[in-house]
């Protein structure tokens, strides 16, 4: 029992790689999918959840911060459904979220870009040089998107456990080399690590309530106690703190709570 996290660039055959692995462990595959449970849930425009995702923030977003509203729902779906283990997931995101979770196996396809853009070019009906660039820019925006929000590079290998290239490596071998890295015993489920990512679901789920209170808000939870980091301005922290409170209370996976209230201090001119 697993979580396997498999990160692609586009037309790397992740995808089929992907659920192929799930078919064959009789795992769960999850997606894009998840995408669209979200946006009917919460009535959040899919096209903007889709941009989240994949586009690096621009100053109006790190303005309003809707953005980061919209990546703390897709985090608390994604690990929502990985606290149920024995699940194949395949895009963005997902591996960063359980960077610290030995039960995920976490896993990168790579394929030549002359692999890639014929199958751009059937897709969009352009030429060769189009295709080019248009994967080029999503190669760019994708790795801008981890480097804005985490500090990470998608491309860094030590991020992944295992780094595949699908080249001499067929999509069959891969499949192959996946199913039998998640069966050893270094990434079964453990009670322990099962209560890790029950903690990240938690912990997640909270701060997406409470972004609705302070956007900046930090959430961690550690064996059923909340860790709240948060700020507000100076002389609301006693009010901010007993809406934090009242609101984690709800949570019954929460048996006790700790909030740290830092208070902005307005600069004179």
């Amino acid at each position: 029992m697993s979580v396997i996290t498999i990160s692609r660039g586009s037309y790397s055959r992740g995808k089929e790689i992907a659920e192929k692995v799930s078919a064959k462990l009789d795992y769960k595959c999850i997606s894009r999918d998840l995408l669209l449970e979200v946006s009917k849930k919460y009535n959040i425009p899919e096209v903007k959840l889709v941009h989240a995702i994949h586009d690096a923030p621009n100053i109006l977003d790190r303005f309003n911060r809707k953005k980061d509203t919209y990546i703390a729902f897709i985090k608390s779906a994604l690990l929502n459904q990985f606290k149920e283990d024995n699940i194949v997931y395949h895009g963005l995101a997902g591996h960063f979220f359980v960077r610290h979770i030995p039960h995920a196996l976490k896993v990168r396809v790579i394929a030549d870009m002359k692999e890639r853009v014929p199958l751009e070019m059937e897709r969009k009906g352009v030429g060769e040089e189009k295709a080019r660039r248009i994967l080029e820019k999503d190669d760019k925006q994708r790795r801008a998107w981890s480097k804005d929000l985490y500090g990470i590079d998608t491309a860094d290998p030590s991020l992944y456990d295992l780094v595949l290239h699908i080249k001499q490596l067929t999509v069959a071998d891969a499949v192959d080399l996946i199913c039998d890295t998640v069966s050893k015993t270094s990434f079964q489920t453990t009670a322990e690590s099962q209560r890790m990512m029950e903690d990240l679901a938690i912990s997640a789920a909270i701060q997406k309530v409470l972004m609705d209170v302070e956007p900046g808000i930090k959430v961690c939870v550690d064996k059923q106690i909340a860790y709240i980091e948060t700020q507000s301005a100076l002389g609301a922290e006693e009010s901010l703190v007993k809406e934090i409170r009242e609101i984690t209370e709800t949570f019954d996976e929460i048996s006790d709570i700790k909030i740290e209230c830092h208070p902005i201090v307005a600069l004179s001119e």
